[in-house]
């Protein structure tokens, strides 16, 4: 039965795949459009933005929600509007009325959506997916975030080039079509009678975060991470395209080669872990790894200063983030008991994700109003860094990834010494 259900999620996650193909060419589009229209890092920073905060906020009350309800529709409804936002945009497009606005509202709407449907898609791949194969199934994802990530862009600057933007639009409201028929008509997600009997939405995050002061282990890995993702996001997220395009004179070209092999980093990273055997200290396997991307990835991005650094630079970056994922969620779902993974699972995107959106927006901020002016204000400490970034357009962007190359790495190195967090290697370690 189990390996059935697992043969009905790779169906899932192929279908899953080509829908995200559709999204990414359309976000690399859009983030394209906007630098183009304000030639600035805070629009960019703002579209994440708008994403990220309503996520947050929603997931506060989304698992109890998620727990008492149907997997499959939550699915299928979120992935829905989610088109029909894209679908707006399109229309806007076509009547010449798109802006910015429209984008920022439109990305809100989105990550209203996803506060819904992320958490129901982990729970919903508990289901189907045999406990032993939760680390494999973690490199798949990696392998096709990044395979997305690699094509994605080099797709878009191609089809952006004999279509424009609407040829784009229209080619990601097909895969979501793709997408959304597979699930509707092929795939069953298990559902258990006993989650009926949640309380209420607030009493549910309620609920998980009870569990979580139990499992301090868990409560402090999710700290963590959120503090990791705080840096990173700081920089990679909003950041790392206005740079390139700062310090490239405008080369979308140099941008889309950075960015494929910061996917091929996590491809390879992705295989890696689909194939390997399951590490048995995976705690310290998330923490290392993380350490290796902030040494090897940021503080090489800060001082490269052509294509060929920023590229390799990206690769050392995303290599060790499948490891980090796949060492998690094994965690996680040997950790949570399956009728609270809707309700933990909740509670962390709220924590651990909760970060983004502040670093998002202080990055941008960072990046226009105070590294930027310091490094052309002549002053002597610029000066100074300048010969270890460069200068000139794009230098104070770099100066941040110097930054969160040394900070990302400290948090990273502390973590490992946690001694709640390296009780969670003992207790797995027990279980298996």
């Amino acid at each position: 039965m189990k390996e059935k259900s697992f043969q009905k999620y790779i169906i899932l996650w192929l279908s899953q795949s080509v829908s995200g193909l559709g999204s990414s060419m359309t976000g690399f589009a859009l983030v394209i459009w906007a630098y183009g229209q304000s030639h600035s890092a805070m629009s960019v920073s703002m579209m994440s933005f708008c994403n990220y905060v309503p996520y947050i906020i929603l997931s506060l009350f989304a698992g109890s929600f998620i727990d008492r309800h149907n997997k499959k529709t939550i699915m299928l409804v979120s992935d829905f509007i989610a088109a029909a936002g894209s679908l707006t945009i399109l229309a806007f497009l076509s009547a010449g009325r798109l802006t910015l606005r429209h984008i920022y509202l439109i990305n809100a709407l989105i990550g209203i959506t996803n506060a819904f449907q992320q958490p129901a898609s982990a729970v919903a791949t508990g289901r189907l997916v045999p406990e032993e194969k939760i680390a494999n199934v973690s490199g798949m994802n990696s392998f096709s975030g990044n395979l997305i990530m690699v094509f994605g862009p080099t797709l878009a600057a191609f089809l952006f080039a004999a279509g424009g933007l609407p040829l784009i639009l229209l080619i990601d409201l097909g895969s979501f079509v793709f997408a959304f028929c597979v699930l509707l008509l092929f795939i069953t997600i298990p559902e258990q009678t006993q989650e009926k009997t949640c309380g209420s939405s607030f009493a549910g995050f309620a609920e998980g975060f009870t569990f979580l002061k139990k499992e301090k282990g868990l409560f402090y890995m999710m700290l963590t991470m959120a503090l990791i993702n705080f840096f990173s996001r700081l920089t990679y997220e909003n950041i790392l395209s206005p740079m390139i395009l700062s310090r490239s004179s405008g080369d979308s070209i140099a941008l889309g080669i950075v960015n494929a092999c910061m996917g091929a980093g996590g491809i390879a990273g992705g295989i890696i872990v689909s194939v390997k055997k399951e590490s048995r200290r995976k705690a310290a396997a998330i923490y290392v790894s993380a350490a290796l991307s902030f040494f090897f990835g940021d503080l090489m991005m800060a001082v490269g200063k052509n294509t060929i650094w920023w590229s390799f630079a990206a690769i050392c970056a995303s290599l060790p983030i499948p490891f980090i994922m796949a060492n998690q969620n094994a965690i996680l779902y040997r950790k949570i008991p399956s009728g609270l993974q809707g309700r933990v699972f909740a509670v962390r995107n709220a924590i651990q994700y909760g970060t983004i959106p502040i670093g998002m927006i202080l990055g941008g901020c960072l990046a226009d109003y105070v590294f930027e002016p310091f490094m052309n204000s002549g002053n002597r400490a610029a000066g100074m860094l300048g010969t270890i970034v460069g200068n000139g357009a794009g230098s104070g962007m770099a100066v941040m990834f110097l930054c969160t190359g040394i900070c990302g790495f400290a948090v990273s190195a502390a973590a490992c010494f946690n001694r709640e967090i390296k009780k969670l290697d003992g207790s797995i370690l027990s279980v298996d």
